[in-house]
């Protein structure tokens, strides 16, 4: 590759986007050891007692529970870097799963192309704070009114919606309950 592209060698992987690299003969070993500590540095959470258990399996969470938020802007990034350490911690996978719940948006454009005024589709499906899954086209059928083709948008993101809740099934992560305007 040296001969195609400008290059450097620089050896072996150490530590890569918060993930540290040990490397032997056999075996490739990760982890997020110092992104885990970043993290709890970051958040005045260092020297905080450890716990057997990550959280009350039976606690149900409410959106609006009558506490206020101190810094919703704060838990929202201490989320986001605990979803990207379960790459590497899956015991923390459900308690985070629980404080990141997925989302569903959808909206459509009736004759939205100046070209064939075909209609144009779009949805966006997040888990906590991070987009997984969306979509962008334009309709491959004619539609004839605005109502026809909202219901159309809103069956392709159910769909959508529904084959990653089974997806997330599939890694026993399982959504229990759907807010009626979120997918």
């Amino acid at each position: 590759m040296m001969n195609e592209f400008e290059m450097l060698d620089m050896g072996l992987l150490y530590y890569f986007l918060g993930l540290e690299v040990h490397q032997s003969e056999d075996e490739i070993f990760l982890s997020q050891r110092k992104y885990a500590r970043d993290l709890l540095i970051k958040f005045g959470l260092l020297n905080c007692k450890p716990a057997a258990t990550l959280m009350n399996i039976g606690e149900k969470l409410q959106l609006n529970d009558g506490a206020e938020m101190d810094n919703a802007r704060s838990f929202r990034s201490l989320v986001g870097g605990l979803i990207y350490l379960t790459h590497t911690r899956s015991d923390i996978t459900f308690s985070v799963s629980v404080i990141s719940r997925l989302c569903g948006f959808t909206d459509s454009d009736y004759a939205g192309s100046l070209d064939d005024r075909q209609s144009i589709l779009a949805h966006v499906l997040t888990l906590g704070l991070g987009v997984v899954t969306w979509s962008s086209k334009k309709q491959a059928t004619t539609t004839s009114s605005t109502s026809e083709i909202e219901y159309i948008a809103s069956t392709l993101a159910a769909c959508q919606a529904i084959w990653l809740r089974k997806m997330l099934a599939e890694l026993q992560n399982k959504q229990r309950k759907c807010n009626r305007y979120i997918l």
